[in-house]
């Protein structure tokens, strides 16, 4: 791990209820045969302003991240690409490509649920919010509902290989 993230043993009260929302994207997600992982932006005054989830076999696009599918709707919204008071929740820590997307946007404060250790851009392979490339600076909490998170995309691959070996063999 990069670095380290606050951590909480219990999930914070306000956040709680907005990763509910968000791992409900997800499980949608992963119900149409994508990776599931979802995503809310809230505007300023902490009210919804758009959200997503993975969406790139079904769009056939490799941008179409949960992350990327929000802060898309957000812009579009607000008809602004400076989301600076906004807050991003997603079920997942970012990759690299989110990770600068959020930056790139002055997202002011991330919250995510499960760590990423083969991809994620925040805090576990690489840590883009304090470096040299980063144009702004990212407040980061990780670990809300960090169980459920993983949970779900555990669970997911489990079904997803589970299938693949049943049609394998009865070819």
């Amino acid at each position: 791990m990069v670095s380290q993230l606050p951590r909480f043993p219990l999930p914070l009260p306000q956040y709680q209820a907005w990763m509910d929302r968000a791992i409900a994207l997800a499980r949608q997600a992963g119900q149409s045969g994508e990776i599931p992982v979802g995503a809310l932006l809230l505007d300023g005054q902490n009210q919804l302003l758009a959200m997503g989830e993975n969406r790139k076999e079904r769009d056939g696009d490799p941008t179409a991240h949960a992350e990327m599918v929000a802060i898309r709707q957000g812009c579009r919204r607000l008809r602004d690409w400076h989301l600076t008071d906004c807050t991003l929740v997603v079920t997942l820590e970012p990759c690299p490509m989110c990770a600068g997307a959020i930056l790139q946007s002055r997202i002011g404060l991330l919250i995510y649920g499960a760590d990423e250790p083969k991809t994620g851009a925040i805090a576990t392979v690489l840590n883009l919010p304090v470096s040299a490339a980063a144009l702004h600076r990212l407040k980061v909490v990780g670990g809300i509902r960090e169980r459920e998170c993983q949970d779900l995309l555990q669970d997911w691959f489990r079904q997803q290989r589970a299938a693949a070996s049943t049609t394998r063999f009865s070819s």
